[in-house]
């Protein structure tokens, strides 16, 4: 897989402060990318970068195998987490006039915008002012307004703010149709469990530093402790939970699970396997639940910001 997006030991200073420190990333094309941090970690220093609206101090960006120059700019559609629409303005004349700032013909920004509206059900809104709608509905508008064009590299900072479970829902989906159709997509969040349903690859930024990146599942390999959480069912809990406490490491367990007596969860060191693991404890009682512990995205987030 080769990278859309790369951006290669770029720094950034306001006055004294360094906003960005030697970060190089690379974004795979046709992948969703996640750029994580914490407030303040220079995550929209870089996507600010990125879109031109600032420029670095050191280092370069790449985007397809060339330089940024500012003719890129039709090949990027940018959603930041601060919108952006004019609220007097009706809702389709304004759609008309940012279709047409990204090189659409009036002619042609129509007929996408009728596509998008009447997908997202919301062809009533054309004579609405920005003004009349609810935070959600206007972002529906500035989603349609970012992807209008079909730019290679769409980058998406907090894309769900504002909006009920069912229009989050809607509107991943989107966002995966438009990956699966050729799109690079940039997601900046801070709700790793949507990081969890949508992206493949992650850089995490704390400081101004990246401190973590890779493949999702290679970096929660990585991270993985060979933890078990386990449910039986004994007549006999004293006697199976000193059994299993002599030959395993047992950690305090907080995971929820039906109509189970015992629940543990059970560290493996190099001396046994899962297999293993599992055959003692169906000799011992009914193993009615038994999963590994992989590292969700938000420990990982969590665990590598207090490392650093």
């Amino acid at each position: 897989m080769t990278d859309l997006l790369i951006t290669d030991s770029v720094s950034k200073n306001f006055g004294n402060f360094r906003a960005l420190n030697n970060v190089s990333i690379a974004v795979p094309k046709g992948s969703i990318f996640g750029l994580l941090g914490p407030n303040g970690a220079g995550k929209t220093t870089l996507i600010r970068i990125i879109n031109q609206i600032t420029m670095p101090d050191t280092g370069g960006v790449f985007l397809d195998g060339e330089p940024l120059r500012p003719e890129h700019i039709k090949n990027i559609g940018y959603l930041p987490e601060e919108r952006g629409l004019y609220k007097s303005m009706k809702v389709g004349e304004q759609a008309l006039y940012l279709a047409q700032l990204k090189g659409l013909s009036k002619q042609e920004a129509k007929q996408r915008l009728k596509y998008w509206f009447e997908k997202l059900e919301i062809g009533d809104w054309w004579n609405k002012k920005i003004q009349e709608l609810s935070k959600g509905q206007a972002q529906k508008i500035q989603f349609i307004v970012t992807v209008l064009h079909r730019p290679k590299l769409l980058i998406f900072d907090e894309p769900f703010s504002g909006f009920d479970p069912i229009n989050a829902n809607l509107i991943k989906d989107e966002i995966l149709q438009l990956r699966d159709e050729g799109a690079t997509v940039i997601f900046s969040t801070h709700r790793m469990e949507s990081v969890e349903e949508l992206c493949d690859h992650i850089a995490l930024i704390h400081k101004s530093n990246k401190v973590l990146d890779g493949k999702l599942t290679d970096i929660k390999k990585t991270y993985r402790t060979n933890t078990f959480e386990v449910g039986l069912q004994t007549d006999a809990i004293d006697q199976v939970t000193r059994d299993i406490k002599e030959k395993f490491e047992v950690l305090p367990a907080t995971f929820k699970n039906l109509n189970d007596d015992v629940k543990l969860n059970i560290k493996l060191n190099g001396n046994y396997n899962s297999n293993e693991l599992l055959s003692f404890l169906t000799s011992k009682a009914e193993v009615h639940h038994f999963v590994e512990v992989i590292p969700s995205a938000n420990d990982i987030f969590i665990q590598t910001v207090k490392n650093n």
